[in-house]
This record gives structure tokens, sequence and C-alpha cells, in this order.
């Protein structure tokens, strides 16, 4: 009985296919100009933990002890009016009550247009700026965009840390932004230029950095 004759080409087995790198004799395939500067700003960001999300950092209005100073005004000036009245009669009582409290009705409409007619916000990006009572209109400054931050107050100002902040910005809608009766003016108007300074430095270094 005679056994098999071992197969010719028993040593036939398919080959895998030799990577098209290796045959080539050629290195790992080089990514393009686009794919390195992407992928350079997101290494720099990650590194730098810069992020683009934007924070809310203060909001206000108009304080109400900015109208502090006109309300003793006239209170004064409405018990002098009636004290003259009641004396003199001239002007006679109920005209001097009529005058007075026009002139306070006055006083309070003031004070809810600014109050409320009036609102600031600042974010680590921009400065937002609404007017109006029943139409608003909204107006956005780059903080990058701002070149001078500076504040005023007069002497009952000073003592009850309120004051008029002034915004000067390249923006061509609104290049000087007056923002009157602030509290805690020195920090706020200090707030802001730190801001700016922050974006203004981060950016020149970004900008440095490609």
């Amino acid at each position: 009985m005679t056994e098999p004759t071992a197969s010719s080409n028993s040593d036939s087995r398919p080959l895998s296919p030799a990577p098209a790198a290796q045959s080539s004799g050629q290195g790992p395939q080089e990514l393009s100009p686009r794919d390195r500067f992407q992928q350079s700003v997101t290494s720099r960001q990650s590194a730098s933990g810069d992020t683009d999300t934007e924070q809310t950092l203060w909001e206000g209005n108009y304080s109400a002890m900015a109208m502090l100073g006109y309300a003793v005004s006239l209170l004064v000036a409405s018990i002098a009016l009636i004290v003259v009245s009641a004396i003199y009669e001239v002007p006679t009582i109920p005209i001097s009550l009529i005058i007075v409290g026009v002139a306070w009705l006055i006083l309070g409409m003031i004070y809810a247009a600014r109050r409320f007619g009036i609102q600031y916000e600042l974010t680590s990006q921009r400065f937002i700026h609404q007017t109006g009572l029943l139409a608003r209109r909204t107006d956005r400054i780059e903080v990058i965009d701002i070149d001078d931050v500076s504040f005023y107050q007069g002497p009952v100002q000073r003592m009850l840390g309120i004051g008029t902040i002034d915004i000067v910005s390249s923006d061509r809608s609104h290049p000087v932004v007056k923002m009157p009766g602030i509290a805690d003016v020195k920090r706020v108007a200090g707030m802001i230029d730190d801001v700016r300074r922050k974006e203004r430095k981060s950016r020149s270094l970004h900008i440095q950095t490609m």
C-alpha cells in the first residue's frame, strides 16, 4: 500500500498583503497644512485653558441712591413752599400742594425711566447696553474694542459710593457710553477695565502664537 505523496503546493498558503507604506518604503501619511494648523490651535487652547464660553460677570442699572440728592432737595423746597403759603397765602395752600404733587410726579417718572429703561450687562467678551421701557434697543460692544474706562463722582455721590461711568470705544454706533447712577462705581469701573485688558492680552498672545 503506497503512502500519499506530499503535495508540491503545501507551502502555497495565501500571504497577507504588505501595507502600502511598507511596500513603497514611505512613512505614515502626512497631515495636510490645514489639519496641522487646526491641530496646533486646539493644542494651544487646551494647554492654556482658553475657551469660548461667555460668562456674565456683572448686571446693573440706575441705582435708587442716585436720586437721593434730588429727593432731599425737592423735599426741602416742598416744605418751604407750603410754609410760605401758610404764612403769606401766596400762593394759596391748594395751589402749593398741586405744585408739590406735580414736582414729585415728575421726579418719580424720571427715576422710573432711568431705573427700568436702562439695563447693563458685562460678560467676559462683551458689554451689553439695553435702553427703552416698551420698545427696547440692545447694543453690544466687544470688550476688546473698549479703549478707555473712567468714572466721575460728585461730593454727595462720593459719600454714597455711586457715580457715572464713561466708556470710550471704537464702536461706530456708540463710541461713548455714559452710565449714570452706578452703585459701587469704583469696583464696577475697575471690573470693566480688567476684562478689557485681559481680553486684549489674550487675543495678542493668541495671535503671536499662530
